[in-house]
């Protein structure tokens, strides 16, 4: 978020302190934008305001503890706290008790209710806004006032899940999938666009499950076909389970231009007693097609996903069945969690837990394991020249940080710009062509190619095909 303060005379300023996913991060630009046309002033630093609104993570133990570490430090600095969030959610009553500071908590489904919340803490009052059971999401009326890049936005399409996998607290925390129309989604798509941004990323816990609450079916091929036609050059998805990735789906991410062919598997593991012990014994049959029909289908796809190491049961020999399953996949970007014990979900209780210890060592072990995986994927891109959203530049050194579509913010790597030919540069916010001149385990180095040199490589690439 801009550091600057935005504050008219009449109202106090609140500072924010935002922890936790990018969907969270969508739930604290509504609250930002709802303060900010109530007459509030809004700020990413603590120093200006006495009252902090922090939005908090609670999905495993280390983001708790980051959430409580933040409000503890605030609280010692003498700040009057407004607790929101997943930890407000999780916790309720218990933040208020052992925190004086604390002068609100508001729940995951009660971020619209910001506005009156903070009008009865200036009153006075200590306040409790959490609903036991989320049913809101924001929709493209709600005011946000967005903390990402000009260029980048995140777009919630649903909130909430219905699965209930053995580990996760998330529909405690975040409540059922309520999906929005695909008629709301294009409208703010549309307003993004408007503002100039060049990458949208959508956004729901299980997004290839999108509308299946409005249709009873899902409509995720159906969005991105309505997407379609947005003026932005990159439309995004996060987290697309296997079950979802049907022909349709597929066919959309073909034929739909401005879709990306990256896909985010969150696949958790590869051995079907783990998985049956995870509550997702339906995994474990379809991953291995899903996987080769992408393949198949989508020639340029990325493919990201995420592991859990060290689940209650998990064997040396189910851990090398993962281990033999990442080898073989050779995903582009993998993601590695240790099991973390969550209160009020089945895998708390579950036998033959895994030590702490032996948890760590498998992930360093799956970790060593995909990054020359990593790097390799990563080599295969020298040498193309592709479209790169510049991002930050560095004025001494004149190079530029930026992303290419296998690269999706904030979780992969990035691509080191420098100036071309003639010293072509380009400014943040702009796409421009990059030629791939050297790769590392994570990240791509390039040069900005000018109109000259792009038509010499595609003359020079048709000579050869000939």
């Amino acid at each position: 978020m801009n550091q600057e303060t935005h504050a008219p005379a009449t109202k106090p300023t609140v500072a924010f302190a935002h922890l936790g996913c990018e969907k969270n991060r969508v739930d604290t630009e509504h609250m930002l934008g709802l303060l900010a046309e109530a007459g509030y002033g809004v700020s990413a630093d603590e120093s200006d305001a006495t009252l902090v609104v922090v939005n908090t993570c609670s999905f495993i133990q280390e983001a708790r503890q980051e959430s409580v570490r933040t409000l503890v430090e605030l609280a010692e600095q003498g700040k009057e706290l407004i607790i929101a969030g997943c930890l407000a959610q999780h916790f309720q009553e218990e933040l208020l008790e052992s925190l004086p500071e604390a002068k609100a908590i508001v729940g995951t489904g009660d971020y619209q209710h910001i506005v009156s919340v903070l009008e009865r803490v200036e009153a006075g009052e200590r306040v409790n806004q959490v609903s036991s059971k989320p049913i809101f999401i924001a929709d493209e009326h709600l005011p946000r006032y967005r903390t990402t890049s000009e260029a980048v936005a995140y777009l919630k399409v649903a909130e909430g899940c219905d699965y209930r996998c053995a580990f996760c607290i998330i529909p405690h925390l975040r409540g059922d999938q309520r999906s929005r129309p695909i008629e709301s989604i294009v409208a703010e798509a549309k307003q993004l666009a408007a503002q100039g941004v060049k990458e949208l990323v959508l956004i729901s816990q299980i997004t290839t499950n999108y509308g299946l609450d409005l249709a009873g079916k899902p409509q995720l091929a159906e969005l991105l076909r309505a997407l379609g036609d947005v003026e932005i050059p990159w439309i995004r998805v996060h987290y697309a389970y296997p079950t979802g990735l049907t022909e349709a789906v597929l066919k959309a991410y073909r034929e739909v231009p401005n879709v990306l062919p990256y896909l985010d598997l969150p696949l958790q593991h590869s051995h079907p007693e783990v998985l049956r012990a995870m509550n997702r014994p339906w995994q474990a049959d379809v991953t291995g097609g899903v996987l080769r029909r992408i393949r198949e289908q989508l020639p340029e796809s990325v493919l990201r996903t995420t592991f859990i190491v060290g689940f209650p049961g998990e064997t040396e020999e189910h851990f090398q069945h993962l281990l033999d399953f990442v080898a073989d996949q050779q995903f582009d970007h993998v993601g590695v969690f240790t099991f973390s014990p969550e209160q009020g979900t089945p895998a708390v209780d579950l036998p033959n837990q895994v030590p702490a210890e032996v948890a760590a060592a498998r992930k360093d072990r799956l970790m060593a394991l995909q990054q020359p995986i990593a790097a390799a994927r990563n080599a295969a891109w020298v040498g193309r020249i592709v479209d790169v959203l510049i991002e930050q530049e560095n004025p001494s050194s004149g190079e530029m940080l930026g992303r290419c579509a296998r690269f999706a913010p904030e979780v992969d790597g990035e691509v080191r710009v420098h100036p071309g030919e003639g010293g072509l540069c380009a400014a943040p916010g702009t796409m421009v062509p990059v030629r791939i001149i050297a790769a590392d385990t994570y990240d791509l180095i390039g040069e900005v190619v000018g109109a000259k040199a792009m038509v010499a490589d595609a003359f020079d690439s048709r000579r050869l095909g000939a």
